[in-house]
């Protein structure tokens, strides 16, 4: 198992944190099945998940939900099959209309794996929503909700309302900084702040340890502090290079958000 044991942080909800991007996996355990949050990004990686899943439950996937259209929290979604898999309308769309070129993408940045991306077949989620859904799996009730644009325009939240456990998806990173790449900078901070009252007990990020509120809080904050660096550009108070250096997730991160931010302002193609 390349992925530390799983842990339970509420009542029958479980986390597995693979090494693999540092990211974390969901599973929700009803009464006679189980939900799993997110397929990693290959089919040998959801089969890796689906033995490790063995190590915990005997009982079947009955349903899969996306957190967002790229590809380490989708591309295992057919070994899963024939379990029903939800996402957000943008999140199935995006996928469909983006696979190709980033399992091309997956191929160029490492090629050690080309194999494993060429093999993968895109299944979006067939079950959508565009602001909320609520989900059974085996008597326990799941919630998905749509919060506003962020990583992506089709970013999730999913709340255990009986085990006060909130999956983030990435809309939170911890242990790195959150990803811009086609991410929506200005839109981004009120939608984690939505996320705040969510947050009543254990915050589950796509990618890196299980967290709290107050990292919620701290998070939102700092995407807030990059917008406003962004805005602060855009009208002409601040070099770029000033707020790259000024930037609370870094410089990396915070220079791909002001390019991000920028062209939107722009009214470039997003």
């Amino acid at each position: 198992m390349t992925a530390t044991a799983w842990q339970e942080i509420g009542e029958r909800v479980f986390v597995l944190r693979y090494a693999f991007l540092d990211q974390t996996i969901g599973v929700v355990v009803g009464r006679d099945g189980v939900l799993l949050v997110d397929t990693r990004t290959s089919h040998r990686q959801g089969r890796e998940l689906l033995d490790d899943l063995r190590h915990l439950t005997a009982l079947p996937v009955q349903v899969v939900v996306n957190t967002h259209r790229h590809s380490d929290h989708c591309f295992g979604n057919r070994v899963f099959r024939p379990a029903t898999i939800w996402g957000h309308v943008r999140c199935a769309l995006g996928l469909t209309e983006t696979g190709d070129e980033q399992r091309a993408w997956l191929a160029e940045a490492m090629p050690d794996l080309a194999a494993d991306w060429r093999a993968v077949e895109i299944d979006p989620p067939e079950r959508t929503f565009r602001e909320a859904a609520t989900i059974s799996i085996g008597g326990r009730i799941v919630e998905l909700r749509h919060l506003g644009r962020g990583h992506t325009d089709g970013d999730i939240a999913i709340t255990v309302p009986d085990a006060g456990v909130l999956f983030a998806g990435d809309l939170l990173e911890n242990g790195a900084p959150p990803s811009f790449g086609d991410a929506y900078p200005l839109d981004w901070p009120a939608t984690a702040a939505e996320l705040i009252p969510l947050a009543v007990g254990p915050v589950v990020p796509g990618h890196g340890e299980v967290a709290d509120r107050s990292f919620v809080e701290r998070q939102a904050a700092e995407l807030q502090a990059t917008a406003e660096l962004v805005l602060a550009v855009h009208a002409g108070n601040l070099p770029v290079e000033e707020a790259v250096a000024l930037g609370p997730l870094g410089p990396d991160a915070t220079r791909t958000a002001l390019e991000r931010g920028l062209s939107q302002l722009a009214g470039l193609p997003p």
